[in-house]
């Protein structure tokens, strides 16, 4: 790094001492950590000695005012080359040659960040469920002091999609025009909508309802992968439109490309109908161990007394029949596959706990709560960000719709509004790198001249953009044919 000094360097902190408890950090490669001596959150809570995870492109200039802050969605992490690799590198959106491009990873985060992995001095082990709440102001916070460490005296812009967006749109109204220049905001919100947090609420219960969950005291080496894939396909539906399910998968049967990706257990070729309901009907229930045989001679006796009990009037049923070489009606489907390997991909990269509170801090955000100053009016609150602003909203947005958007330009008094015309729901900001690499460089042009304009300069980092490398943390994963 070049230009001004830090102004209160942090202690840098090892990474692979802390991945003997958070074997999830390992997947961000080249980052750094450093440590927090301290920070009250917003629930009056006060966390001394954590670490922040980040990574840097690029170099920062004599004034320490050419800094990008970007700011990752929900299950996203320090790595922008991994999950918007192509807005990234000379003469795109995010130019090292002319920025200094920074990502910080947000507390409840698995990678690397403060997080329910994290020890807990008081008791020697995990925070876990004990994790303390942790609000996008405090993510805002503690990014500050990580920035004023690296000399930053001013950011150029900050951008974010999503959750991230959220992040961008509390820099903004939390620092102003004497830090934040402009920002770009996609996919996002002023507050969290009530179907947002009912979703989240969704996702939450179908971990607590894992009996491997355990109020959230459980073993890495035995997580609630169940519930915590099952939370993951439900907010894979939310990130994209139906149309767009429609279209990539529609009635059709998976590949055999794609079958093979999802595990499903080898099952004997059933004798009876009952086995073949059975086998039918537990489809897709990653955690059945139990065979019908066993089933039944645990049942059979209360089923045989309940039976006896039951009035001369009821009708008791039967299923009787050969099973034969016939063709059945179709019972598993592209889309079914799809989401299971989804699911089974989430569990090996995320942690349940973590989940959990970085859903709750998605509920928690709302740009008027608690500024008094504006009388907590949302639309008070946006009409003092007065900072060149971008937002971006995607039409088919079911999750952050466009009309959210389009709350936020109409009162943020120098926002400009861009509609991506996308199928692909939210993800969307995700997805459409060309349109949005477009509009932001646009944007930048015309809000950021003088550094736009300024020649480049050559760059030198430990953390290389590598393209070729899969994607971990990104959406952009060809879903056709499955």
């Amino acid at each position: 790094m070049s230009g001004t000094l830090p102004s209160k360097t942090l202690r840098e902190i090892d990474a692979e001492e802390l991945s003997q408890t958070n074997p999830f950090m390992k997947l961000v490669r080249d980052q750094k950590i450093v440590e927090v001596p301290e920070l009250t959150l917003e629930s009056g809570v006060t966390i001394h000695n954590f670490p922040i995870a980040y990574k840097t492109w690029g170099n920062l200039n004599e004034r320490g005012d050419n800094c990008l802050v970007i700011c990752h969605a929900l299950t996203g992490s320090s790595d922008v080359s991994d999950w918007w690799g192509p807005l990234l590198g000379d003469n795109l959106a995010f130019d090292p040659s002319r920025f200094l491009v920074v990502c910080l990873n947000s507390m409840g985060s698995p990678y690397g960040s403060f997080s329910p992995l994290s020890i807990n001095e008081e008791t020697g082990r995990p925070y876990g469920p004990e994790f303390p709440l942790c609000t996008v102001r405090d993510d805002v916070k503690a990014h500050k002091v990580v920035l004023d460490s690296l000399g930053v005296k001013g950011v150029a812009c900050v951008i974010g999609g999503s959750m991230g967006g959220m992040l961008a749109l509390e820099w903004s109204a939390m620092y102003g025009e004497d830090y934040v220049k402009t920002v770009i905001a996609l996919a996002t919100s002023a507050r969290h909508s009530a179907w947002c947090i009912s979703w989240s609420e969704a996702q939450r219960q179908s971990i607590y309802s894992d009996p491997k969950y355990g109020d959230g005291f459980y073993s890495l080496n035995d997580p609630p992968t169940s519930g915590l894939s099952a939370a993951r396909m439900s907010a894979l539906l939310t990130y994209r439109s139906r149309n767009s399910f429609e279209k990539k998968f529609a009635r059709r049967i998976p590949s055999a490309e794609h079958s093979n990706k999802v595990a499903r257990p080898t099952l004997r070729k059933p004798t009876t109908v009952s086995e073949q309901a059975l086998q039918i009907h537990n489809d897709g229930h990653a955690a059945l161990r139990t065979s019908h045989q066993k089933r039944s001679s645990v049942s059979s006796s209360n089923s045989t007394d309940s039976a006896r009990s039951l009035s001369s009037n009821t009708s008791l049923s039967s299923a009787t029949g050969e099973v034969k070489e016939v063709k059945p009606a179709q019972t598993f489907f592209s889309a079914q596959n799809y989401l299971r390997y989804q699911g089974s991909k989430f569990i090996n990269r995320f942690d349940a706990n973590c989940y959990i509170a970085i859903t709750r801090k998605l509920d928690t955000h709302d740009l008027a709560r608690d500024r008094e100053e504006f009388e907590e009016d949302i639309d008070v609150v946006l009409q003092s960000i007065e900072i060149p602003a971008l937002i971006i909203g995607i039409n088919s947005d079911g999750l952050f719709t466009y009309s959210e958007q389009e709350v936020l330009a109409e009162n943020m008094p120098n926002a400009h509004l861009e509609k991506i015309e996308s199928p692909e729901g939210h993800d969307a900001f995700l997805l459409e790198f060309k349109l949005i690499n477009e509009l932001m460089i646009r944007f930048l042009k015309e809000e950021l001249g003088a550094f736009m304009a300024a020649p480049p300069h050559s760059w030198k980092n430990d953390a290389p953009i590598d393209s070729q490398a899969g994607s971990v943390f990104g959406e952009a994963e060809e879903v056709t044919n499955w």
